[in-house]
């Protein structure tokens, strides 16, 4: 093969390395409305209000424990380092695929060293010479050398053998079978595997939004159970005077066994509520640990969720939609569609002939000093050809595939922009309602927290009863406990607004 027909095949790859058989890429659009909900009960637009996704975690959770946690769970969460192990994965794997991109190049040297026997036998040559009485020696010619004895006579050549031992030394650079790309196969499985590792990396952004999350909900519930726990014990000792009120009583015959054994009633329905509580307590504890991948200290603990001010109050409300597909999971999505369009330009180039080359250059001589001089240097070159002829269908059974599991793609892609619509439009719902729900819960805690007072006063002083007494004291007691639940929805609420809008990654 000569060097002009090689340089005509690079050539001929070089043209044709624009061709790629994989269709063209369309984002699909129309899955969800234009703009997120508005209306109704959710929310009016915020004007002044920040872009979510421009708002850092650190900024968002203003509790500086909240905050320290927070950094605990993004440095030794377990999840958050196995997606980062799955980002270092999926760029070897695209490294390994880039590589058929360019001939494998190797060189090697060696060398050869070969004994020769050669030689004949000595041929009869006539020995001519003088002789005497006692002998004479003569010498003959032959296809050897020779030595004969005699007298005056002729005499009989002996040949003698040799060996020489032959040298070679060579080096060679080259390539094998290197696939000329004309039809775009090896490109585009490299375009795929190029895809699915940035899918890797929103994987991991996804992961660490999800995480931070967790771990602000996980440490608002421990707060919101602490402050359940402080609230069964101050009933407790409410409803314990009460119950050694009623049993002083019923003693002197004042009162009858049946107030005390209602005021007992609610006595042990407060033991009961604090020994659940305390048990949540250490279980909220161990949650936050799992999250943090390590032993939260108690200084980092909250100490009551209070009014609920561990995050900033105000994010934007109305917005685009167009905000869901910066969402991490959502470019997750997009890039895994991406990667399976790819997959059926390679799966489209297979049907085509497959153009292999391999080319070698290197130097030969029979001394190692002369390997690189003038006149030792050898080339070689050798295209090769294969097209499919018969394969039972795999090719096209192969192009299916790729065609089918980019359908499933794009209705992934679909079902994951929707379900991010869901989310954000559940949490502007909540959002839209959730202020108006703390005002009213407190302000029902507040009036039945009196009822119970007044109630407890009436009946001290005989205008009540004392079953109006103990379900007025019920009462301020379950309205002070979904006072701090719905306290409690509000933080988490404002936290998954904060997720599903993409916030976090800052």
């Amino acid at each position: 093969m000569t060097r002009k027909t090689i340089l005509l095949l690079a050539a001929a790859s070089a043209t044709l390395a624009g061709c790629n058989l994989a269709p063209k890429y369309v984002r699909p659009v129309g899955a969800v409305p234009a703009t997120l909900p508005q209306g109704g009960v959710y929310p009016a637009a915020a004007s002044d209000a920040p872009d979510v996704t421009k708002i850092g975690w650190r900024s968002f959770f203003t509790d500086p424990r909240l905050q320290q946690v927070i950094a605990l769970g993004l440095d030794n969460n377990r999840d958050l380092r196995i997606a980062a192990a799955n980002v270092l994965q999926a760029r070897a794997q695209y490294r390994v695929q880039r590589a058929d991109l360019v001939p494998s190049t190797t060189i090697s040297g060696s060398g050869t060293y070969t004994n020769n026997l050669f030689g004949a036998a000595g041929a009869s040559g006539a020995a001519a010479g003088g002789g005497t009485s006692g002998g004479g020696t003569g010498t003959g010619t032959g296809a050897g050398v020779g030595t004969g004895s005699g007298t005056g006579g002729t005499g009989a050549s002996v040949g003698t053998g040799g060996s020489s031992n032959l040298q070679f030394y060579s080096v060679n650079a080259g390539f094998s079978a290197f696939e000329l790309d004309l039809f775009g196969r090896v490109r585009n499985l490299s375009r795929a595997a190029l895809e699915q590792y940035f899918a890797s990396e929103e994987a991991q952004r996804t992961t660490r939004i999800s995480l931070i999350a967790e771990l602000a909900t996980a440490w608002l519930t421990l707060a919101s159970d602490q402050d359940q726990l402080r609230l069964s014990e101050e009933t407790l000792k409410a409803f314990q005077q009460t119950l050694d009120l009623t049993r002083a009583q019923f003693r002197i015959g004042v009162a009858s066994e049946l107030e005390a054994r209602q005021a007992e009633t609610n006595y042990q329905s407060a033991r009961n509520d604090i020994a659940v509580l305390k048990t949540r307590i250490a279980q909220d504890q161990n949650a936050l640990n799992l999250l943090a991948g390590t032993t939260v200290t108690a200084d980092l603990l909250p100490n009551g969720l209070g009014t609920g001010d561990a995050t900033i109050a105000n994010l934007p409300t109305g917005v685009a939609s167009d905000v869901l597909l910066r969402r991490p999971d959502v470019l997750q999505a997009e890039h895994q569609l991406i990667a399976q369009n790819a997959n059926i330009g390679a799966a489209r180039a297979a049907l085509f002939p497959r153009i292999s080359l391999t080319a070698t250059l290197g130097t030969i001589s029979s001394a190692l000093s002369g390997l690189f001089a003038g006149g030792s240097f050898t080339y070689t070159g050798s295209p090769s050809i294969a097209a499919p002829l018969f394969d039972g269908g795999r090719l096209r059974g192969n192009l299916d595939y790729a065609r089918a599991s980019q359908q499933a793609a794009v209705s992934t892609y679909e079902k994951t922009v929707q379900t991010a619509f869901r989310e954000v439009a559940d949490a502007l719902a909540q959002r839209g309602t959730i202020d108006e729900q703390v005002s009213a819960q407190a302000a029902r805690a507040n009036a039945a927290s009196v009822a119970a007072r007044l109630s407890d006063a009436r009946y001290r002083a005989g205008v009540d009863s004392f079953l109006t007494t103990l379900d007025a004291q019920r009462t301020a007691y379950a309205a002070q406990q979904q006072l701090v639940t719905t306290r409690l929805s509000r933080g988490s609420n404002l936290v998954e607004l904060y997720r599903s809008l993409g916030g976090g990654l800052e």
